[in-house]
């Protein structure tokens, strides 16, 4: 059995796709029986946000309730460590945190940007698992020529699949990297059949950050790759549903063109929300942010992952992940609304095929106990 650190965050951002994207790797490292413990910092002043009043602020309290009692459900109760604005520890203490990392075979940092690096000099091995292939590796290359040093790993891992392969035009920042799929713990999504009338959803940030520059390029978000689908809704008999947050929502504009707004946060202010969500969808459609498709990165949404193993089928814009994942029956890849349009009808000719398809290509290729168990084996850890 190993000793394994993942740093996340969780708790100062607590809406329920969040809270699901970390638990996924916690979960798939515990299933394997290893020891596995989670932490997170605070980084800097305000960054706590409270999904029920909507704001930002030093103030925790809301996320410390809401991911010690989803962590405690899952067994990891007394396995994290979440240190608030002027250093106040809360879970394991400074002292014990610090044994931990002393003890630790591997800490996983997937977006601590640092905070932790002190601590995590002492661990046997350092691994940045990197979620926002190309954005990632752009920030890294531009720091490098600006002459900002980079925080150091002993290994490196994306979810761009694509990266280094076959020529892709991603700046890799002179870094090998490693390559592997979100993990979903299939398990924990129940498989029933959508409710009737139920619509072909996604969860989505219109515009999470500022577009990104490299080599006299600009890329953006999912508002730059948006109008490629904006009239989907009228090409399919299908309800088509948007659950959107983030800065420049044109809602009038996405209603006009038939499409059922509804507010992002308010449909996942918990994990058990963002599962229901799934749950009460008949399948999702979603593109995905522009550098993503700019670079052909491969990158696999770990929601598209979760409504896979809700057996929902997914309709999703091509980043280069239909190189690496089985598409055509439950899962579609497509590059234009008249390939999306044309997946959705096909999955409604015959709807039960694809939902079993669905399931089977998470099983089978997102499992988190099967993707966990390939990384720790790259990485010379007995599973």
């Amino acid at each position: 059995m190993a000793r394994i650190v993942l740093g996340s965050y969780m708790f100062r951002y607590p809406l329920g796709g969040m809270l699901s994207w970390a638990l996924q790797y916690l979960l798939g490292l515990k299933d394997l029986g290893h020891e596995v413990f989670f932490v997170e910092k605070y980084g800097y002043a305000n960054a706590c946000f409270d999904p029920v009043k909507g704001m930002m602020s030093n103030d925790c309290s809301h996320g410390l309730q809401v991911v010690g009692e989803l962590l405690a459900r899952f067994g990891l109760e007394n396995k994290w460590c979440f240190v608030e604005y002027g250093d106040r520890y809360h879970g394991i203490s400074k002292k014990g945190i610090e044994d931990v990392f002393r003890s630790a075979d591997v800490f996983f940092d997937m977006g601590t940007h640092g905070s932790w690096a002190d601590e995590a000099a002492a661990a046997s091995l350092r691994v940045l698992i990197d979620g926002e292939p190309g954005f990632t590796q752009i920030k890294m290359a531009n720091k490098q020529v600006a002459g900002i040093p980079l925080v150091a790993y002993d290994r490196y891992y994306t979810n761009g699949k694509n990266l280094g392969l076959n020529g892709n035009p991603t700046p890799l920042a002179g870094i090998q990297w490693g390559r592997l799929f979100h993990p979903v713990k299939v398990d924990i999504f129940p498989l029933q059949p959508p409710p009737p009338a139920a619509a072909y959803s996604t969860i989505m940030n219109w515009r999470s950050h500022d577009p990104i520059e490299y080599a006299g390029k600009v890329y953006g978000q999912k508002d730059v790759e948006f109008s490629k689908f904006l009239d989907l809704p009228r090409r399919v008999a299908a309800p088509m549903e948007l659950a959107v947050s983030g800065k420049d929502v044109p809602v009038e504009t996405l209603q006009d063109n038939g499409w059922t707004v509804r507010d992002g946060r308010l449909v996942t202010l918990s994990f058990d929300a963002f599962r229901d969500y799934l749950s009460a969808s008949r399948g999702e459609f979603s593109i995905c942010k522009n550098v993503f498709i700019a670079n052909r990165t491969g990158w696999f949404s770990d929601k598209s992952a979760a409504y896979l193993a809700s057996g929902r089928p997914v309709v999703l814009q091509d980043t280069g992940f239909s190189d690496h994942l089985p598409c055509g029956d439950g899962l579609f890849a497509v590059n234009t609304a008249d390939e999306a349009a044309a997946a959705i009808q096909e999955i409604e000719c015959n709807y039960e095929r694809h939902s079993s398809a669905a399931r089977a290509i998470a099983c089978e290729y997102l499992d988190a106990k099967k993707v966990m168990k390939q990384l720790l084996d790259e990485l010379g850890i007995n599973t």
